[in-house]
This record gives C-alpha cells, sequence and structure tokens, in this order.
C-alpha cells in the first residue's frame, strides 16, 4: 500500500470546517484536490497531516493558525485614498472591493472603515486567526 510522502503527487478528499461545525471548503461533489507533496501548494498543517498516510486512510486535523493563515495582524489594515476609488462605487462597510495586485492577480478585499478621506480594508486572508478542521481521504499516490 502507497504511503504519502515528500515529492508524491497526491489526491485527497476533503472536509473544511471552523469550531462551530460551519463549513468553508469541501471537494465532495467534485474532483479530489490533486497536488505535490513539498511544494507548498497548500497550507503547511493540512500538507503535513497526509504526511504518512496509507491510500484508502481517513483522518481528522485540527490546524493552529501558525500552520494555516496565521493570525490576524492590523498590519493587514490597509488604507487607501478615497480618491483612488472610482466614485462610482457604493462603498460601506462589509463591501468587496475588487483590487489588482502587482502580479497581476485579481481579489476582492473588505472595506473595514470609511472617512470621508480614506477607506480601510482588511487584508487579512478570511480564515486567519481561525483552528481549522479538516477531516481528509487520500485518494491516490503517484
Amino acid at each position: 500500500m502507497s504511503v504519502a510522502k515528500a515529492g508524491d503527487k497526491v489526491k485527497v478528499h476533503y472536509r473544511g470546517t471552523l469550531e462551530d461545525n460551519s463549513e468553508f471548503d469541501s471537494s465532495h461533489g467534485r474532483d479530489p484536490l490533486e497536488f505535490t507533496l513539498g511544494e507548498q501548494a497548500v497550507i503547511a498543517g493540512f500538507e503535513n497531516a497526509i504526511l504518512g498516510m496509507s491510500v484508502g486512510e481517513s483522518k481528522t486535523v485540527r490546524i493552529p493558525p501558525e500552520e494555516a493563515y496565521g493570525h490576524r495582524s492590523d498590519d493587514n489594515l490597509v488604507e487607501i485614498p478615497r480618491s483612488e476609488v472610482p466614485k462610482e462605487l457604493d462603498l460601506k462597510i462589509g463591501t468587496m472591493l475588487p483590487l489588482q495586485a502587482e502580479n497581476g492577480q485579481y481579489f476582492q478585499l473588505p472595506v473595514v472603515g470609511l472617512t470621508d478621506e480614506k477607506i480601510t480594508i482588511d487584508a487579512n486572508h478570511q480564515l486567519a486567526g481561525e483552528l481549522l478542521i479538516f477531516e481528509i481521504e487520500l485518494v491516490e499516490v503517484s
């Protein structure tokens, strides 16, 4: 039976929940997640949980923020001059502001503060500071 180790390409099914049992992600109903162990394509705690698993094995792991998306940080609250945001956008607290990173990637960040001069957005990952619980099934190792 194949045991997952660094450098292996793996396929896994998973269900991710928070401590209140609310689901934030799942592979069920679609193809398994496929990635190579050791390439840091997924959060460290998820990858570490798969290392040493055998094909067909399932487990539930609790991943602390340090091995997931880190802790929330006020350093990730970013102020933007209101003049840099299109006037036609109807901004309110909670509005998801579409932005483009320097590498060309698009993403949306929530507005968490507004004044006449500035807009404050939260660049923390939405799961930062959360303990993540994953049910993982190793489907294939190649």
